[in-house]
């Protein structure tokens, strides 16, 4: 009986093979239980947007429209709105005199001497023209304000004050740092008092007092003030 028992029960072998399918069969439960997993967390992602469930976060993207070339560049204002020139400006560039031709410092300095020599002998109205055309036509040479100052003083020598202010004045807008500044300054003052106006004389002696204070000018301005009527 017991050897009949036996047979009718699993062999060993048998036992065996059937642990055997039984691990094969968890092992491919425990891998469709993984993929489950994966699947079900990576429709949650796509459900949430991929916020939070995604092990990485993927950042959003702005979308940017190309116009095709094809498509014509923007207009530019490039209008300029026209504004006439100040009348006095223009008439100032007009009758500005041409630039003169070159020529060598020497020849320049026989021109400037002989202006100085016609007003010595005599030939004020020749002076006068040949030292106003050389400061005119030679505006940066060192003597062009020496020009403006002696074609003043040949003004004076004329008794034409005004013509000889207007020398003076155009010296010292001209060259303000001129060797001749003190000096026609005096002279500027001096034609004003002989054209009667005291009030613009006393403004010009009194500037040479306060801008050039302890020098022979100044004192010379002084003196000149204290003579002017009140």
């Amino acid at each position: 009986m017991l050897v009949a028992c036996a047979s009718q029960g699993p062999s060993q072998a048998e036992l065996s093979s059937l642990r055997a399918e039984l691990r094969s069969l968890q092992e491919e439960n425990t891998r469709l239980a993984r993929r489950v997993e994966r699947l079900e967390a990576g429709r949650a992602v796509s459900a949430a947007g991929g916020s939070a469930a995604s092990p990485r976060e993927v950042p959003s993207l702005t979308v940017v429209k190309l116009k095709p070339k094809s498509d014509p560049a923007p207009k530019l204002n490039v209008s300029v709105p026209v504004v006439e020139p100040d009348a006095d400006v223009m008439a100032e560039i007009l009758e500005a005199p041409p630039p003169a031709p070159r020529a060598d410092n020497s020849s320049l300095d026989a021109e400037f001497g002989e202006g100085l020599a016609a007003l010595r002998t005599g030939n004020i109205s020749g002076g006068v023209a040949r030292l106003k055309r050389f400061a005119a036509q030679n505006p940066r040479h060192p003597k062009a304000d020496n020009a403006l100052y002696f074609a003043g003083v040949g003004h004076m020598a004329q008794s034409d004050f005004e013509e000889a202010a207007g020398t003076f004045e155009r010296l010292l807008s001209s060259y303000p740092a001129s060797d001749e500044a003190q000096a026609a300054m005096l002279k500027l003052a001096e034609c004003r008092v002989r054209l009667k106006n005291a009030r613009e004389a006393r403004a010009v002696y009194t500037q040479v007092v306060n801008k050039y204070p302890g020098s022979a000018a100044a004192s010379e301005a002084t003196q000149r003030l204290a003579a002017l009527p009140p």
